[in-house]
């Protein structure tokens, strides 16, 4: 027994010392020669690929691409140097294989040798080439339906068929489950919506059961640990997807989607690092209002506590100074005060002093385009509905162009509800203070001071105070039945 032992830990450790990292692969071309060709790879979405190494094909069509290198492994890219052709291939660490192929006709001329998943790869390509010309051929009907009943008809048809691409990818993963292939069509795949509505206690059938249903099991099969999914054209346009779609975008929930997707990713290196560039993207470039709180929790949170280490301090420092000039001016934040000098140049009005149920405080300059357009319009809809609500003004001249500002002022009637400062001497610090980095920058305080609002302009301010009055209303009369 201990022979046999010691003959099978030898054939083990045999097998593990001829594993290698890296990659070869030869390839040749029926109809290309003396060409510059690239490896590539796919980095989290189609429209980014990034260049791994480089070859030459020789007279005859042939190049080899080699590399000791431990390589994340996903879907390659073979490119040429003037973009003219390329191909897909699925290239794992360690692979050493052969493809033959042709620029003119890649899914049907290529073929490879040696031990790699893409026989099975390329047989799910030209799978898809037949299956997407009778899909189209199915959509096409649609110009010549009649009536209803026709169109009805085709999208029947159209389920049929999407059953089949369905049944394709379940058939590969149930026979393959733990090959390359199956990861990539359970990162794509997505949950069935109920067509049958659950009744409510109303009586009512509860029409948000189909959008909590696909949320909930969106990511059912998707595996946050294999980082080869982020060499792949998929993960970005999921991630956008169920962040874009399927949750309610307010601070409190974003912030804790991210978490979630963030610790389902946790110990991975390029799944994490991608989603937290994602999450960080996406809440910094948001132009959903309160949503920047979310990139500041983000950095308080995570690259703060040196869970980032592959930022650089340029980039470090770069998000540091934008959270600095986030932080005072969160939604819910009491408004910092400002005590500013009105067109006089004698009296000093501050911020705090402003009576009204809703100050808007609006940073603007006179020789701005924007500002030359959104002022009056926030004076006609000031005299037009809010005036009515308790509204006023405390409009702020952002670049001292004292001689135009009172210009305008004068111009434009700006007298009734405005509260017009201007800071000549510099010595409130505003911009960084309210983000000023660009005007017309407009903020909306409550009664209290409170931001309840941020870039804002006369097409939403008036819907949002209207808004906010009902939430007022509902959480008073809530408080009284307690």
């Amino acid at each position: 027994m201990n022979k046999y032992l010691f003959a099978f830990l030898f054939l083990i450790s045999a097998v593990t010392a001829t594993a290698k990292d890296g990659y070869k692969i030869k390839v040749k071309y029926q109809d290309a020669s003396d060409s510059l060709i690239f490896l590539c790879h796919y980095y989290g979405k189609a429209s980014q690929v990034f260049k791994d190494d480089s070859a030459r094909l020789d007279h005859s069509g042939q190049a080899t691409f080699t590399s000791d290198k431990k390589i994340v492994g996903g879907i390659y890219m073979l490119l040429f140097a003037d973009k003219s052709a390329s191909m897909e291939f699925i290239l794992l660490n360690g692979d050493d294989f052969s493809i033959t192929t042709a620029k003119t006709d890649v899914y049907n001329k290529t073929s490879f040798k040696g031990i790699s998943e893409n026989d099975q790869f390329y047989t799910y390509q030209r799978f898809l080439q037949g299956y997407g010309s009778e899909y189209q051929k199915l959509e096409a009907e649609f110009k010549t339906a009649k009536n209803r009943k026709d169109s009805d008809v085709i999208v029947t048809k159209l389920k049929v068929k999407g059953k089949e691409l369905q049944n394709y990818r379940e058939n590969l993963v149930s026979k393959n489950p733990t090959c390359f292939l199956a990861k990539l069509f359970n990162a794509v795949w997505e949950p069935e919506i109920p067509t049958e509505y659950p009744i409510k206690p109303d009586g009512s059938r509860d029409s948000s059961y189909p959008r909590i249903v696909y949320k909930t099991h969106y990511w059912d099969k998707f595996d946050f640990k294999d980082d080869r999914i982020i060499y792949s054209p998929i993960f970005e346009n999921k991630l956008e997807n169920y962040l874009s779609k399927l949750i309610v975008p307010v601070p409190d929930t974003v912030n804790a989607e991210a978490d979630w997707l963030l610790s389902k990713s946790k110990g991975t290196e390029e799944i994490f690092k991608y989603t937290l560039w994602y999450l960080t993207r996406w809440t910094e470039t948001s132009k959903i209002m309160g949503i920047d709180e979310c990139f500041l929790y983000l950095g308080e949170n995570y690259y703060l506590k040196g869970l980032a280490p592959w930022v650089d301090s340029a980039q470090m420092a770069k998000y540091e100074d934008r959270w600095r000039k986030i932080a005072p001016n969160i939604i819910g934040q009491p408004a910092m005060d400002l005590r500013m000098v009105d067109t006089s140049g004698k009296n000093v009005v501050p911020l705090y002093s402003t009576n009204a149920d809703w100050t808007i405080l609006v940073f603007w300059s006179p020789t701005c385009g924007h500002c030359q357009k959104e002022i009056p319009q926030f004076d006609s809809l000031y005299h037009a509905a809010l005036k009515k609500h308790n509204v006023k003004f405390y409009a702020v001249e952002a670049d001292n162009e004292e001689e135009k500002w009172t210009k305008f002022i004068q111009e434009h009637k700006l007298n009734e509800g405005w509260i017009h400062v201007h800071d000549p001497k510099h010595t409130t610090n505003f911009r960084a203070f309210y983000d000023v980095y660009s005007t017309p920058t407009v903020y909306l305080l409550d009664n209290k001071k409170k931001i309840a609002g941020k870039r804002i302009d006369p097409k939403n301010v008036l819907g949002l105070i209207e808004w906010l009055e009902r939430k007022q209303e509902r959480e008073a009369k809530e408080k009284k039945t307690k």
